[in-house]
C-alpha cells in the first residue's frame, strides 16, 4: 500500500493510515468461509379469493373445489366434525364409484375407509368390474378382506418395497390421485390431497401402470417405463404423469425446482433426498422466496432428514402442529406449477416402492394448494 501511495504526492500519511484502518475493519466484518448466512423470513402469498371458474364443492369435514376437468380435495384434521369419520373427501369419492358403469381399478398402500368398501362392493354386485392392487403387509386389514369375501380380487404385492399407490381409475376415463392413503386416519386425522382428472389420456397411463402390477404381477423397479402420455393437455392446462422407480422421478423434480424463479414452497411427510433438498437450497441463495412444512415425526425418526439443512441454510421450514401425520407431498413452484402424487422426497420413493406423481401447470389449481400450504403454515411450529 506505501508503494501504491507514494506515487501519489497528493496523499497525506493521515489519509494513507485511515484507509490501512478502513481496510482492516472490513477484513473483520467479513463472515468467516465457514459461516451460515441466514437468508431472510420468506414471504408467504396472501390467500387470493376462489377464482369464478371453480365451484365449492361442501364437505362436512374438509374443502373441495370443481372446476371443469378437474376437483381438488384437502382433509381438514380440525374441523370439530372431523371426529365423526364422516363427511370428509372419501365421500365424493365413493360417490364416483356408485357412478363407475364398466371398471374400478384401485391402486392402495392401505385401505379402511367403510365408505369406499361398500361403494366398490355396491359396484362389484352391478357388474362393474373390481380390480384392486395393494401393499401386502396390509391386505390382512378387515376392509381388504371385506372385499375378497365379496368375491373381488385382490392383490399384493409380496416384496420388499410398498406399493405406497394411492388412486382410483374409473371407466378408463377418470383417475383419482394424491396423498391420501383411503383410511380412516388418511381423510379425518392426517393433512391430505385428492384430485379428480376427468381424461382418458391420463387414465390411460395410470390403467397402464395398474396392470403391469395387476396382470403382469411387476412391482417396483421390476417395471419399464411405458407411459403412453407422459405430458399432455387438458382444456389448454399441461400436465406431466410420471411413476417411480421407472421414471426418473427425482431428476424431473430437480429440474423443475431449479428453473423456479420466484417462490418455491412445499409440505412434505417424509424428506431424505439430498438431490432435491439442494436445488431448493440453491433456488433460495439465488433470492428465490422458500418455505415449508415437514412431518414432526419424521423429522425426528427419519435418518438423513433434510430438516437440519435446510434449517443450517435459514430457510424457512416449520414442523407441523397436527396430531395427525402431515402427510403432503407437494411442491408448489412460482404460483403456477402443482407437484403431487404419493412420491415422498426420499429414496426409497425413487428406487423401491410403487409412486406415482403428476405435475400441473395452472395458476387457478396452483392457488388452491397454496391456500391448503397456508393453512397447515399457520398450524405449524415456529
Amino acid at each position: 500500500m506505501q508503494t501504491y501511495f507514494s506515487n501519489r504526492a497528493a496523499v497525506t500519511r493521515r489519509a494513507v493510515a485511515v484507509m490501512f484502518v478502513f481496510v482492516h475493519l472490513l477484513a473483520a466484518c467479513r463472515p468467516l468461509p465457514e459461516a451460515q448466512t441466514p437468508l431472510p423470513p420468506a414471504t408467504l402469498p396472501p390467500v387470493a379469493q376462489q377464482s369464478a371458474a371453480l365451484e365449492d364443492v361442501p364437505l362436512q369435514a374438509g374443502y373441495g373445489v370443481k372446476g371443469g376437468w378437474f376437483e381438488i380435495y384437502f382433509t381438514d384434521p380440525t374441523d370439530p366434525d372431523a371426529v365423526d369419520k364422516r363427511g370428509g373427501p372419501d365421500g365424493p369419492l365413493a360417490a364416483a364409484i356408485d357412478e363407475a358403469r364398466l371398471s374400478v381399478d384401485v391402486a392402495a398402500y392401505s385401505m379402511s375407509l367403510w365408505s369406499i368398501r361398500d361403494a366398490l362392493i355396491r359396484a362389484h354386485k352391478r357388474g362393474v368390474v373390481v380390480r384392486v392392487v395393494m401393499e401386502s403387509d396390509n391386505r390382512d386389514r378387515s376392509v381388504p378382506q371385506d372385499l375378497i369375501d365379496a368375491g373381488i380380487s385382490v392383490l399384493g404385492d409380496r416384496r420388499e418395497g410398498l406399493m405406497h399407490d394411492k388412486f382410483v381409475i374409473i371407466d378408463r376415463s377418470e383417475v383419482w390421485v394424491g396423498s391420501m392413503n383411503f383410511t380412516v386416519s388418511g381423510a379425518y386425522s392426517d393433512n391430505n390431497n385428492l384430485i379428480r382428472i376427468r381424461s382418458v389420456k391420463v387414465a390411460e397411463d395410470y390403467e397402464t401402470e395398474f396392470d403391469e402390477m395387476f396382470v403382469d404381477d411387476m412391482f417396483g423397479p421390476d417395471v419399464v417405463a411405458e407411459t403412453p402420455n407422459p405430458t399432455l393437455s387438458i382444456d389448454g392446462t399441461r400436465l406431466e404423469v410420471y411413476f417411480s422407480p421407472d421414471d426418473g422421478v427425482s431428476d424431473r423434480l430437480v429440474d423443475l425446482l431449479g428453473d423456479a424463479q420466484e417462490s418455491i414452497f412445499f409440505m412434505a411427510y417424509s424428506f431424505t433426498s439430498d438431490d432435491i433438498a439442494a436445488a431448493i437450497t440453491e433456488r433460495a441463495e439465488a433470492g428465490v422466496t422458500v418455505a415449508g412444512v415437514m412431518d414432526e415425526g419424521q423429522v425426528k425418526s427419519n435418518v438423513g432428514t433434510e430438516y437440519d439443512p435446510f434449517m443450517q441454510a435459514g430457510l424457512d421450514v416449520r414442523l407441523d402442529g397436527n396430531d395427525g401425520l402431515m402427510h403432503h407431498k407437494v411442491f408448489i413452484i412460482d404460483g403456477q406449477i402443482v407437484v403431487t402424487g404419493s412420491y415422498n422426497f426420499s429414496r426409497s420413493a425413487e428406487t423401491r416402492n410403487d409412486e406415482n406423481v403428476v405435475i400441473l401447470y395452472s395458476p387457478e389449481i396452483a392457488q388452491e394448494y397454496l391456500d391448503e400450504f397456508q393453512r397447515v403454515y399457520a398450524q405449524a411450529q415456529e
